[in-house]
């Protein structure tokens, strides 16, 4: 027994001590007693802070210098401040059997509580073991697509279920078998209880054998007002950070039974897609004149092909007879017909546009506001400033040449409503 003959004589030297102050024997025992818990306590406290100091300035820069990020983790999961509180519970746990503590109900019920303690302890200590396990399973790419986040927190809910069933077995005097057991009967009230993890954990397995999200994935979920990267995957919740930096959470299960916009195959594939159109003033659209398309012909990147339709068309109306005196009569190049062209050259011609993917310049349905020219190219650069940055570049430039075609973007009056800018002279 630890420092049995030590506490003997301390408590013979008190008692006599205080019978000499004239206390009675009832008084004398109390007053020892309750002095002795409250010192017990203080020495408990003392070596916690003792362990704690010895594992900041021992254990932490043996850890630090180490290669190995294990033990980086498990500082940082705080596993040893964890283990520390072992120290004064164990002091506890054994000093109160000793005979100095002569009132048997009070150090029952602080063994009790120590043994109380620690099934926590133990919980606390798994804890920081799985979140550890976790971290250190992150460090790997593969674990972006294979989180175990989700799995480790039904661990852990499992563990503290576990410890709290321990803690009733013990106040009760149930063995643990018995209680669960028992829980077989209430199942059904756990189930409505425990209803969003179970549901959570299941859609989270859905969502990780499937390979519908992983954590850096850019979705959007409009439903939750999510679109940004998803920064973490868990039993009950998706964390989505939007680009404006605000963090959505998402229920797990509700990416299941919901839709939602993954864009990893258009980062994984390499292009991202401009689809915009531009609406052009159907009073604009002509004929070609020769006037006109000689000066088309001056254009480089569609020199080739307007001789080679000119040729075509020549050939074509040649061989119908036609009469050129009718403006409809055969076939004529337009200038809208020559702008398209131009616009599928200048794009081909751009090194930031990957003319292996889906390539169309094509006229929509015309509308009260126009035709619509709709440019469907893919970039072969994903990120999304560099993204705008070509799509601008693109349409400025597209913008700037369409008078050259002696065509006119259509948009509403402006203040300068009833003045018509001048077309491109012939």
């Amino acid at each position: 027994m630890l420092f049995r003959e030590e506490l003997k004589y301390v408590q013979s030297q008190s008692d006599q001590l205080l019978r000499n102050m004239g206390f009675s024997a009832d008084s004398t025992e109390m007053i020892v007693q309750t002095v002795g818990y409250i010192v017990l306590g203080l020495f408990a406290y003392l070596f916690y802070r003792v362990t704690v100091i010895v594992v900041k300035a021992v254990v932490v820069p043996i850890i630090n210098r180490s290669k190995n990020r294990l033990d980086d983790l498990l500082i940082k999961n705080n596993f040893f401040k964890k283990l520390s509180f072992l120290v004064p519970a164990l002091w506890i746990y054994y000093m109160v059997k000793n005979p100095f503590f002569t009132f048997t109900e009070t150090s029952d019920f602080f063994r009790g509580l120590t043994t109380v303690f620690f099934y926590f302890i133990a919980a606390l200590v798994i804890d920081s073991v799985l979140s550890t396990i976790n971290d250190y399973y992150n460090k790997y790419s593969f674990a972006k697509e294979h989180p175990i986040a989700g799995p480790i927190q039904v661990i852990k809910i499992i563990t503290y279920l576990l410890a709290l069933l321990g803690v009733i077995g013990y106040l009760l005097e149930k063995d643990l078998s018995t209680l669960l057991f028992g829980l077989g009967t209430i199942s059904a009230v756990l189930m409505l209880i425990f209803k969003d993890p179970i549901l959570g954990f299941a859609g989270g397995l859905q969502l990780t054998f499937n390979k519908m999200v992983r954590i850096g994935d850019w979705i959007t979920m409009n439903k939750y007002g999510a679109d940004g990267t998803v920064i973490e995957i868990n039993l009950t919740t998706v964390k989505v950070q939007n680009f404006d930096k605000t963090i959505i959470t998402i229920p797990t299960y509700g990416m299941v039974t919901d839709s939602f916009q993954n864009w990893r195959g258009m980062e994984e594939s390499g292009g991202r897609r401009i689809k915009r159109s531009i609406l052009i003033d159907m009073d604009t659209v002509k004929f070609c004149t020769s006037e006109m398309l000689d000066r088309f012909k001056k254009i480089q990147i569609i020199a080739d092909y307007v001789n080679k339709r000119e040729v075509e068309i020549a050939a074509y109306n040649e061989k119908l007879g036609t009469d050129p005196s009718i403006k409809v009569n055969g076939r004529r190049q337009t200038n809208l017909g020559v702008f398209q062209a131009y616009l599928k050259s200048y794009l081909n011609n751009r090194p930031d546009i990957n003319s292996d993917m889906t390539f169309i310049v094509r006229q929509l349905q015309p509308t009260e506001k126009g035709i619509p020219i709709e440019i469907y190219v893919f970039t072969n650069i994903t990120e999304w400033v560099a993204y705008e940055e070509i799509q601008a570049s693109i349409f400025d430039h597209i913008l700037a040449a369409i008078p050259e075609f002696e065509l006119r973007v259509f948009q509403y009056p402006s203040s300068f409503c009833g003045i018509r800018m001048p077309m491109a002279e012939g």
